[in-house]
């Protein structure tokens, strides 16, 4: 359990605030904040990793439900209130871990799979080898209509995956006793009183990382579902982001407050760093990197490898779309040389030890561990740490594995300034594209990752003074919704500054590193093949 900040022993009881819970990748969360956007309290719990086999990653979603009711009543027992001081409650997500459950117990038939996990690669090559246009697979059939390719990544093959897998739950989701949703829907299911009147919903954000959602009409594709083998039925409704989806139930601690926010956690973090221009852009460092870029009230679609995406609809208003680069691996890296190799005692060491070495000593790690997401959408690649001599140590390959996330992150961020550029997104950036990026995230606090990121980018990284902006996206999204705050503007004028970092390295030297980022990529392709064992 993390401690809270440093706060007052309890929250004013004349004051109401709003609650986010933040169910994560390797954690749950509740942080309760106030009017201005700060944060009163908060509680964490982090869960298994269930890791059955290579390539495959689950999590245990009754775990996950009980460690969501301990961190809320962790968070309001930190700030000495109850359900009456609490406005609303809002929900985030990672987004595309499915679960599928039995809607009369609650009970879930499978594991969570989680967004990282790859073993529905066969599901995916079966699914673009039926391409009506036929010749080669094309894993881009469904792209037009949902603004995604077919990966592993998303949503819709995992709930194939448990169909085609878990004995009986073709015959039980086709009789209409199973439930199926990502993360968001499990916990508003259950927050709202499971199988006694729970509501199955979702918002636009997650429904459309499923690969089921059109994305112009933002309701479920019906001839994708049956391609997969999905049956509508068993699909949350799906909602915009800001608005009232249910309230608490009667025997939980938040009886009858409104769940009243969800947004997927990437889109979250946008929305709690206010970029609700066209042409604005965040990235948040996490277990993976998301890159997410505002296109304004019409989708735009990639020509570069990016996905389109909802980035958020508020009740009763036009949704808004972006671009997004999905980058699968980069605080994991960090968290791989810590438990796999035991290069670090802990996560936050890993900037010290890279601050032992003045470069990384010609030293380049491609952390492809579960092939390579935006741009490359290469399921083919696996990791490979190249470039290595004698005279390579463990604080090069540190530096190296930080390194990694700033070089995805500037392709990402290229590719991003080419669609932009194309679609003339918010009225065509510049030569140079954006002018900054808005960061956030647990790697954020690494002030070497931070600078070496500005100088790859050459231009200024600026970081808010509240990081936890996905928890405060959520937490805004349901206050919009029930008058805590009054729109957008409240979130904008919320946000401050707290830390900018400007480009100083040689454009020259910035560009040589690059080129070798680049080589580097190249040699972690097509490496999987009939003689490779997993």
């Amino acid at each position: 359990m993390s401690p809270a900040p440093p706060t007052p022993p309890s929250a004013d009881p004349d004051k109401r605030y709003v609650l986010a819970i933040d169910q994560g990748t390797t954690s749950s969360r509740a942080i309760l904040f106030d009017h201005d956007g700060a944060i009163v309290a908060v509680d964490q719990r982090e869960h298994d990793q269930i890791l059955p086999r290579a390539g495959w990653v689950e999590h245990d979603a009754a775990q996950i439900w009980r460690d969501v009711r301990d961190v809320v009543a962790g968070a309001l027992s930190a700030a000495e209130v109850n359900r009456h001081s609490i406005a609303a409650v809002g929900i985030t997500n990672q987004r595309e871990s499915v679960v599928v459950w039995d809607r009369t117990t609650g009970e879930p038939v499978h594991n969570v799979i989680v967004w990282q996990d790859t073993r529905t690669q066969r599901i995916c090559d079966r699914l673009a080898a039926a391409a009506p246009s036929a010749g080669a697979p094309d894993y881009d059939r469904y792209k037009d209509r949902v603004g995604l390719g077919l990966a592993t990544y998303f949503a819709g093959p995992k709930i194939a995956w448990i169909l085609e897998n878990v004995e009986g739950a073709r015959r039980r989701a086709e009789a209409g006793e199973l439930l199926a949703g990502t993360m968001d829907s499990w916990v508003l299911w259950n927050l709202t009183g499971g199988a006694h009147g729970g509501v199955h919903a979702t918002d636009v954000t997650n429904a459309s990382r499923t690969l089921l959602m059109n994305i112009d009409t933002l309701d479920w594709n019906e001839e994708i579902c049956a391609d997969m083998g999905i049956p509508v039925s068993m699909l949350p409704d799906i909602r915009p982001s800001s608005g009232v989806f249910g309230r608490g139930r009667r025997n939980g601690l938040l009886i009858d407050t409104p769940i009243a926010g969800i947004l997927g956690d990437q889109q979250a973090a946008a929305f709690g760093q206010a970029c609700f221009e066209a042409g604005q852009a965040k990235n948040t460092y996490g277990t993976g990197c998301f890159m997410l870029m505002n296109t304004g009230t019409t989708p735009v679609r990639s020509r570069n490898g990016l996905l389109t995406t909802v980035c958020y609809q508020i009740e009763g208003e036009a949704p808004v779309y972006a671009l997004e680069g999905s980058i699968a691996v980069a605080g994991s890296l960090v968290q791989w040389l810590r438990d796999n190799l035991g290069l670090i005692a802990e996560s936050k060491d890993i900037e010290a030890l890279a601050r032992s070495v003045k470069d990384n000593g010609g030293a380049y790690f491609v952390p492809a561990f579960s092939g390579l997401f935006a741009p490359h959408w290469r399921p083919d690649a696996r990791g490979a740490l190249v470039g290595l001599t004698r005279y390579v140590n463990k604080g090069h390959i540190a530096r190296a594995a930080e390194e990694a996330t700033a070089f995805q992150t500037r392709e990402v961020l290229e590719a991003m300034n080419r669609d932009a550029a194309q679609a003339a997104v918010g009225g065509g950036p510049g030569p140079g594209g954006l002018t900054e990026l808005k960061v956030d995230g647990g790697m954020t606090r690494d002030e070497l990752l931070m600078q070496f990121q500005a100088d790859q980018l050459g231009v200024p990284v600026v970081r808010p003074t509240v990081l936890e902006t996905t928890a405060l996206g959520a937490a805004y999204a349901a206050g919009i919704a029930v008058g805590f705050w009054s729109g957008t503007h409240d979130v904008v004028a919320n946000w401050a500054e707290g830390r900018r970092w400007e480009p100083a390295m040689d454009p020259a030297e910035r560009e040589r590193l690059f080129r070798n980022w680049v080589k580097a990529v190249a040699r972690t392709l097509d490496w999987v093949d009939e003689d490779v064992v997993e």
